[in-house]
Parts: C-alpha cells; sequence; structure tokens
C-alpha cells in the first residue's frame, strides 16, 4: 500500500533539529522505546514537521503521531488540541500521554501504544 505523503513546511527543519538536540527527558525515555524499529518493526521520527506543525512522535506507515502533554507543554493544551484538529483531516491520527505517565508508568505506555498499533496495523 503507498503511503500518503504529507507535505511540511520546510522552515520547520531547522526547529525541528533543533528540538531532537534539546529532548525533554520524557521525550528520551520514549525515543528509547520507539528507536531502531522496536515497536513491532515500525519506523518512528521524532519532532517530524508534518504541514505547519511539529510533532513529537511520527509513524509514516500508519500516519500516527504520538504528543506528550505536560512538562514543556504546559498551558499549551488547548493550542495542541488546535493543531491536531488541523492534522486529523490530512488522515494523522493521534496518541496522547501525559509526561508523568511516560516517566513513571511507561509499560503502560507502551501497552497502550502496542495495542493501538496492532488493531491499525493489519487494516491499513
Amino acid at each position: 500500500m503507498k503511503q500518503k505523503i504529507i507535505p511540511y513546511n520546510p522552515n520547520l527543519k531547522a526547529l525541528a533539529k533543533q528540538l531532537r538536540q534539546n529532548m525533554t527527558l520524557s521525550e528520551v525515555l520514549l525515543w528509547n522505546e520507539l528507536s531502531g524499529k522496536k515497536m513491532h518493526g515500525l519506523d518512528f521520527d521524532r519532532q517530524r514537521p508534518i504541514n505547519n506543525f511539529i510533532v513529537d512522535f511520527y509513524c509514516k506507515e500508519l500516519n500516527l503521531a504520538i504528543e506528550i502533554d505536560g512538562d514543556s507543554h504546559d498551558c499549551k493544551y488547548e493550542e495542541d488540541l488546535k493543531r491536531q484538529e488541523k492534522l486529523e483531516p490530512l488522515g494523522v491520527k493521534f496518541l496522547r500521554f501525559l509526561d508523568i505517565d511516560i516517566k513513571k508508568d511507561m509499560s503502560n505506555v507502551l501497552r497502550e501504544i502496542e495495542h493501538w498499533v496492532l488493531e491499525h496495523k493489519s487494516s491499513e
């Protein structure tokens, strides 16, 4: 199945690179679990520009964005939801996790991601 290409604003590349170099603790912890195709052989990118936004993690194969709320995202919840509403019509699906859950309950976070992946991987 051919993957849909979602355009991005090339002006965001430098910011995305900067964000990758300055990841929060929760982003580093989750990246350690998703990198290297550890989640069912899927390739995840971190700090990925999509359209005019940057998402924390993105799997192109499933059009799945994973966002971490809290910590550096404090007071941005409304902004994050507006961004999500603009990306969903492009086919991007979202999973959101709290920063504290990444730090204190990683096993359940990974279980939820895996459940979503297994449910959607076969239907793609």
